[in-house]
């Protein structure tokens, strides 16, 4: 029995966020992704009016799969088990084999106008996660549970990169560390 084709759209995404990711979003035409997702270019912009609109959908679909994993794998969990795997989940990210930062941070650096669509996607993700970080702070009674979160999110962002730059295996146990560190049990 054969497998269905994916959808153009589904197609235009996938090559999308699989080059954007490598490559960066710039560095990526509309002609190659058409070309890779073997779509028309009527076809794209028909899923896609701009380029823009396909990156952010890249991202938002980016932050479904974070926000799928980060539930997972905090569910059912005491508050700080559920803290320490909801940072675990970011430790994990960086030890694929074509690792290169967050998805986030790339695309910010790419588009610097808070205005702009895809910045604005940017921020939605930042924010839940900031959220979700919080109410695990005040969950396990950290009396300042905004910075707590603050916090936790730099350490986030740092190990993002520092996976791409450094070892990450050790940038895992550092941030496991980091964790476990500024919020005792």
């Amino acid at each position: 029995m054969r497998t269905a084709e994916p959808h153009p759209k589904d197609r235009l995404l996938a090559t999308a966020a699989r080059l954007f990711y490598a490559e960066g979003i710039h560095a990526v035409g509309v002609e190659r992704l058409v070309s890779e997702a073997a779509v028309t270019r009527a076809t794209f912009y028909r899923h896609y009016p701009t380029k823009d609109d396909l990156v952010a959908a890249y991202l938002a679909e980016t932050s479904r799969q974070i926000r799928a994993a980060v539930d997972a794998a905090r569910a059912g969990k005491p508050p700080r088990e559920a803290l320490a795997e909801t940072m675990a989940v970011v430790g994990d990210a960086t030890g694929g084999e074509d690792f290169r930062g967050c998805q986030f941070l790339n695309a910010a650096a790419e588009y610097p106008d808070p205005e702009n669509r895809v910045r604005r996607v940017i921020d939605d993700h930042r924010q839940w996660f900031f959220g979700v970080l919080r109410d695990q702070a005040a969950d396990l009674g950290h009396p300042e549970p905004d910075h707590a979160a603050r916090v936790l999110v730099l350490l986030r962002d740092g190990a993002l990169h520092g996976g791409e730059l450094d070892d990450a295996g050790k940038v895992r146990t550092t941030l496991r560390r980091a964790v476990d560190d500024f919020l005792p049990a």
